[in-house]
């Protein structure tokens, strides 16, 4: 039975680095830049505005990905309570990197730049879509680790700090998305 457990999670883990691999692949074959078109890696880009956003190994967007991983988490936890560890992440996983994937279509790159304040938007670097995903799966562990009072609480806490910092979270990201409010923008932009 150990043996078993040992080799699902091994197997896991390698489905969860196919994952990250192939979605690093197929956003070079859509043409992404594998890197900041600056020719330089940062830890951080905290300016929203520019075009370097996006393109490093993190940015004001990397918590909405950590709360990604919050939120595959419990919702891993309500469907899916029998399946290990392992395979709830690998799920995760396969919906963050199709997100990644979508983000980075022309037509969801329009999308944004239409609806949000986003205007000099041109997508994420491979590098920072494939930190993005690995944001996420630190969310997911940390969801699975910590208290679920502290956990909401993180993901809240972010959610409102980021929103103060830039005018911009998860939550509106999703809304300017889905249902852009003129109001909405129009504060985003400073007005």
């Amino acid at each position: 039975m150990m043996e078993r457990m040992r080799r699902a999670g091994w197997i896991e883990a390698l489905a969860c680095v196919a994952i990250v691999a192939a979605t690093a692949a197929i956003l070079l074959a859509m043409g992404r830049t594998p890197i900041c078109e600056c020719g330089t890696i940062k830890l951080w880009h905290g300016v929203v505005v520019s075009s370097e956003n996006s393109q490093h190994l993190s940015d004001w967007y990397s918590p909405s990905h950590l709360i990604h991983g919050v939120l595959f988490f419990f919702a891993g936890w309500l469907l899916l309570r029998r399946a290990s560890f392992g395979t709830r992440l690998v799920l995760a996983l396969l919906v963050e990197a199709a997100w990644e994937i979508a983000e980075n279509t022309d037509a969801v790159i329009q999308r944004y730049r239409e609806a949000t304040i986003a205007l000099d938007y041109y997508g994420d670097s491979v590098l920072n879509s494939v930190s993005d995903i690995g944001f996420m799966v630190l969310g997911f562990w940390l969801a699975s680790r910590l208290p679920v009072w502290l956990t909401v609480t993180l993901a809240i806490g972010l959610e409102l700090f980021v929103g103060w910092m830039i005018r911009d979270n998860l939550t509106l990201n999703v809304l300017m998305l889905l249902w852009p409010l003129d109001a909405v923008k129009a504060w985003q932009g400073g007005a």
